[in-house]
């Protein structure tokens, strides 16, 4: 049955970059480690990590918007701003070349590490295989407006470039989660469950702005949504995250009306700061391959895994909750990360 939330996200032009929804599945054997299942408490995993193209991950999402306007536009090169390791970039420049677009990456060394294998490895390695021209810039410079004037450089070329801010998260690529919370809503029913909470990281805040969004239309309320902060302070996420979810409904012909209250982040997990490891992350990502067989990466799903690992562990659930996290992906940058791994 078509919903509100599908009609209106048809007025968008989408690339087809997913084929197809990504599988949830029960964590069994987290449930008994965690004592879930003596607790009657599940707990659910949404494989965003589990897509064909680029290695996946949750910036496809966003980019199936931001692409389907560039192909709209008929754009020829597409220039997009990170960190060094940015999983947004990496897939950016997987899709421009499964479409046959010129990729450019202006990346920035915002994460105060210089091991050989954050420099070289990981996300950084497979930028460059998948064939995009990188610009590494130094800690602090204003990547985006050296991106807009390169664009101006390409445009006055006779070139049509299109500019995509960090982690795709505009209210336009935040249409991506949105589109995802009515595909979880659909599998709900094929589960026979309803989710009592979806759990996410927090950077740019497109996931947790697009599935609030998706959810408000969807009349399921967009506290369904908690999201553990992994680039700035909890205040700061909040103000971030609130007005991207109101713009993304404003978007979408909504005029629901979303309180600060009603977004719900934990700033727990940070700890000194962006892409910096915490002792509760490298435990999260070791409990979830030795538990599933899964792996996390150590920025953004690693950490947030380790704030519902601690939500659980201190009884924030009741008995005959269902718990989404949703895995988003990034598993290039464990290899950036051997050192901080290395047993």
């Amino acid at each position: 049955m078509q919903t509100r939330l599908d009609t209106s996200l048809s007025a968008f032009a989408r690339a087809d970059l997913l084929q197809g929804p990504t599988p949830i599945q029960r964590a069994e054997r987290l449930e008994k480690l965690l004592h879930l299942d003596t607790r009657g408490i599940g707990l659910f995993l949404k494989r965003d990590d589990h897509m064909l193209l680029g290695g996946g991950g949750n910036k496809l999402r966003k980019l199936e918007f931001h692409i389907g306007a560039a192909q709209q536009a008929g754009v020829d090169t597409v220039i997009t701003v990170g960190g060094l390791q940015s999983n947004h970039a990496r897939l950016t420049a997987a899709v421009c070349a499964r479409l046959g677009i010129a990729c450019e990456l202006i990346l920035t060394r915002s994460v105060p590490k210089d091991e050989v294998d954050y420099e070289f490895n990981g996300n950084v390695l497979l930028d460059q295989l998948f064939g995009a021209e990188l610009q590494v810039l130094p800690r602090g410079t204003d990547s985006l407006a050296r991106a807009e004037a390169r664009a101006v450089q390409l445009r006055d070329a006779g070139r049509k470039a299109l500019v995509i801010p960090m982690g795709g998260s505009t209210p336009l690529g935040s249409l991506g989660y949105a589109r995802c919370a009515g595909e979880i809503a659909q599998q709900e029913i094929a589960l026979g469950l309803i989710f009592d909470q979806v759990v996410v990281p927090n950077g740019s805040a497109g996931t947790h702005a697009g599935l609030a969004s998706g959810f408000a239309l969807l009349d399921r309320g967009t506290a369904i949504v908690k999201s553990y902060s992994v680039l700035s302070d909890r205040d700061s996420s909040a103000t971030r995250t609130l007005k991207l979810t109101r713009d993304t409904l404003a978007l979408l012909g909504s005029d629901a009306v979303v309180r600060p209250v009603e977004i719900v982040i934990d700033g727990s997990q940070l700890g000194e700061g962006y892409g910096l490891p915490t002792e509760a992350m490298q435990d999260a990502v070791r409990l979830m391959a030795r538990a599933e067989g899964l792996l996390i990466d150590p920025v953004y799903s690693g950490k947030a895994f380790a704030g519902l690992v601690a939500d659980i562990r201190q009884g924030r659930f009741r008995s005959g909750d269902n718990v989404l996290f949703v895995m988003t992906g990034g598993e290039p940058g464990l290899y950036a990360y051997r050192e901080t791994f290395q047993d």
